[in-house]
């Protein structure tokens, strides 16, 4: 029995060591912490509503302690805004990435343990998802089921799970050869429970990698459906930040700079951390580095 916390200890010890080596996923967790601490503390670190006009308009950053990051052009507090902004940011990004891993999983899974007829199926519906333009596609979905948070998040989801389950696939015709999977079907194992006990545990790790990145393109998708006036009108965003700022981009460029910087330290992160999660599950291509 003691042996079994040793065991844990080591294997510990061995996953903290990768962590450690691996700098894109070190500086990635860090940065993605500190927009998590200001979206989560943002009633506290700011008492201001960002929909509110509370300063002076066109203040600018430092000029008044008051607001730090100064104000818009309707005197809206833009520390406010990126505070309250990095909330619906990450929301939508992880939710999406998450419904979108989940369906490439599953598909993939599915796919690529069958074969034959199913996974022809699935593929040509994969490669007409594909086919299709992600933004055009996300934007008509918006427009048609009427702007908000969630149909946001379903049409990012929608046009970004076939990546997730061609990656899949491929693993889960690996997986289906192996030794263990051949001997469940022999002992009479039914395949969807072959499928769930087996082949789903043993390629979630490709999913699992691809959340991170699907969420940073959730987030760019987002700013970019509400600087084009799409997004949902009940909440401030970065992309509505930016939207609001280009028409005083030339006299006031903070406006934009500002949000915009949050977006992109905000998709850097979940990218290195993306590439590190990445080293950790694929340890050769860690060596060849």
């Amino acid at each position: 029995m003691s042996d079994v916390p040793m065991t844990h200890q080591r294997t510990s010890q061995r996953l903290w060591q990768h962590v450690t080596h691996s700098p894109s996923l070190t500086i990635g967790a860090l940065l993605l912490l500190a927009v998590c601490v200001l979206a989560a503390g943002a009633s506290y670190f700011t008492h201001n509503d960002p929909l509110d006009m509370v300063g002076t308009p066109f203040t600018w950053p430092g000029a008044d302690p008051a607001f730090p990051l100064g104000t818009d052009m309707m005197g809206r507090d833009m520390f406010s805004g990126i505070a309250y902004g990095a909330r619906v940011s990450l929301e939508i990004g992880v939710a999406a990435g998450l419904l979108a891993a989940a369906a490439g999983l599953v598909i993939g899974a599915v796919a690529g343990f069958y074969g034959g007829l199913v996974d022809d199926l699935l593929m040509r519906v994969t490669e007409l998802f594909q086919t299709m333009p992600a933004l055009l596609f996300t934007i008509v979905m918006v427009v048609v089921l009427h702007p908000s948070v969630t149909t946001i998040v379903i049409g990012v989801a929608l046009t970004n799970w076939p990546q997730v389950a061609r990656l899949v696939r491929a693993e889960a015709l690996r997986v289906g050869r192996a030794e263990y999977v051949q001997a469940a079907i022999v002992i009479g194992m039914s395949r969807p429970r072959i499928v769930v006990t087996h082949v789903l545990p043993n390629v979630a790790t490709t999913a699992i990698v691809m959340i991170s990145i699907l969420a940073g393109n959730a987030i760019l998708t987002e700013a970019v459906l509400s600087f084009l006036g799409l997004g949902d009108p009940n909440v401030i965003t970065w992309g509505s930040m930016i939207g609001s700022g280009r028409e005083a981009l030339q006299t006031a460029w903070y406006m934009t700079a500002l949000p915009g910087f949050a977006v992109l330290v905000t998709v850097l992160s979940l990218n290195l951390i993306g590439n590190g999660l990445n080293d950790l599950a694929n340890p050769h291509r860690r060596r060849a580095r």
